[in-house]
């Protein structure tokens, strides 16, 4: 019975994520092809509340993790989940001027990329064995994709800095300056713990195949 609840939570919540990003996708690429590199402005606008609530669900990731319900390592997770969530809820939405920065367009869609090649695996593996295909896209595509999205998400703070500043906010411009090596070594491990999980599923996948 606790396995069937399990089950269906994870397939509940996977398959709300995975709606939630492809409404984003779509919603960028059609505002991009009708109105061109003007839509890049507007698109916290447009997208901004889809982008808020799929990033708090996330965090939910940190206790499926801890309880073992899911599968992954809880520290790189962790990073990443809080990493995304200040610079969207401490940097983005909190400086108005900053949202309507083309950065923030880039970092939606790095985001939304990298959750498009996670929830899909998520939903296939709850029910089967994925393709090598799939596993492989899922497990080495982030490793261009990730790398550009911290980028981003450093460009991003750093153009908020000069707002912050003006706020006479006197200690929190040097946070977010402190924010900069925490986020270069934070993307370093992050990496590091996937590139290792890489490995081990793909070892995996050849394992299960040679003995066929």
């Amino acid at each position: 019975m606790r396995c069937s609840i399990q089950l269906a939570y994870l397939f509940l919540y996977n398959l709300l994520q995975f709606c939630g990003h492809t409404w984003i996708f779509a919603n960028m690429m059609a505002r991009f092809l009708s109105f061109g590199e003007d839509a890049l402005a507007d698109t916290f606008y447009s997208v901004g509340v889809v982008v808020s609530l799929c990033q708090l669900m996330s965090v939910l990731e940190l206790f499926h993790i801890a309880d073992e319900i899911e599968k992954a390592e809880l520290l790189p997770r962790f990073i990443q989940v809080m990493e995304r969530n200040f610079v969207l809820f401490v940097v983005i939405i909190s400086q108005e001027e900053v949202q309507s920065k083309s950065i923030v367009c880039i970092q939606f869609f790095l985001w939304n990329t990298l959750d498009l090649l996670r929830y899909p695996h998520g939903l296939l593996a709850l029910f089967s064995t994925p393709s090598f295909s799939m596993l492989w896209v899922r497990h080495t595509l982030w490793i261009p994709l990730y790398p550009l999205s911290v980028i981003a998400e450093g460009l991003t703070v750093y153009q908020a800095l000069p707002y912050f500043e003006s706020l006479e906010t006197f200690s929190f411009p040097y946070i977010l300056l402190g924010y900069f090596p925490l986020l270069a070594i934070g993307a370093c491990f992050t990496m590091w713990q996937l590139l290792g999980e890489r490995k081990q599923q793909l070892d995996i996948w050849n394992k299960k195949t040679k003995r066929k």
